[in-house]
């Protein structure tokens, strides 16, 4: 696998955490408090940020509101304004730069709207987009689930919310985008992926070589490729990364050899980390909080 010169690659340091629905992350993290249940997207973030080797590109990191947003569900999206303003910020952040390649280190799913549809304008037909996630991210406003991180496929499908879609500078065509490792979800929103005509190739299929994949990739005509890599895709039976715990899942190697693959294949211009929720780490900030020279003010 090449790797291309990291100075033409944006990094997008962007944790978007309002995505995701009140009750949802407090039914799956309830040994943390709400708001800090919620901002644990922002934590998640920050660590990949540190973890990952530093390039000599540029870096932008995309302002986010931590205050509770006092909105509940409108038009059937929660923390609507929110989101729009954080929209906004990442699509200025990405407009400083004449980026070839976007790296986005989020954040819930919804980090990947804005780099990928800089992307489709950028490459046009040329751009393929492969969705690697136990879930669907396709639902709308009419289903029933009103966190935008669920959302994020659907509008980047052309699907959805029309104030969100005016605001993208381009969608993807649903024959250049697929599914890898779908394999949970409300039926509602798995429903729309064959009603969208989405490919999806599940875990089974990738678990002992990528060739259905690539076939695809093949058939797309398209030499570049946006991934988007939800860290729930992981089996939850070895590790839990994401949210939830989501079994019967590709495994972390077979997940890094389809990335890998895949890059070897196309030349890989954008790539979206996004759904960690650094467990360990949010715990140690509630023993830390407020210890002297630690949480001092002033």
């Amino acid at each position: 696998m090449t790797h291309p010169d990291s100075s033409d690659t944006l990094r997008l340091v962007w944790p978007q955490w309002q995505g995701a629905g009140r009750e949802n992350v407090a039914s799956l993290l309830p040994e943390f408090s709400g708001p800090v249940a919620r901002h644990g997207y922002a934590v998640g973030s920050r660590i990949l940020d540190a973890i990952i080797p530093a390039h000599d590109g540029p870096t932008e990191h995309v302002p986010v509101d931590m205050a509770e947003p006092e909105e509940g569900p409108t038009g059937g999206i929660e923390s609507r304004a929110s989101i729009l303003a954080s929209l906004a910020a990442a699509q200025e952040a990405i407009a400083r730069h004449d980026a070839a390649r976007i790296l986005t280190l989020g954040g819930e799913c919804s980090v990947s709207v804005a780099p990928f549809a800089a992307l489709a304008e950028r490459y046009g037909e040329d751009l393929a987009v492969v969705w690697i996630d136990a879930h669907p991210d396709a639902d709308t406003p009419q289903t029933g689930y009103d966190g935008y991180h669920a959302m994020a496929a659907s509008v980047l499908t052309g699907h959805g919310d029309a104030e969100i879609l005016d605001r993208l500078p381009a969608t993807i065509a649903p024959s250049r985008f697929a599914y890898a490792g779908l394999h949970a979800g409300e039926p509602d929103a798995l429903a729309n992926v064959p009603a969208w005509g989405l490919t999806t190739i599940g875990p089974d299929q990738l678990r002992a070589s990528s060739d259905a994949l690539l076939a695809w990739l093949a058939s797309t005509g398209a030499t570049k490729v946006a991934i988007h890599l939800d860290v729930d895709t992981v089996d939850s039976e070895e590790i839990t990364f994401g949210l939830g715990e989501v079994p019967d899942g590709l495994t972390s190697a077979q997940v890094h050899r389809v990335i890998a693959d895949i890059g070897d294949a196309c030349d890989v211009v954008g790539l979206t980390i996004a759904e960690y929720i650094p467990r360990q780490v949010m715990a140690l900030q509630g023993m830390l909080r407020g210890l002297p020279l630690v949480d001092r003010k002033g």
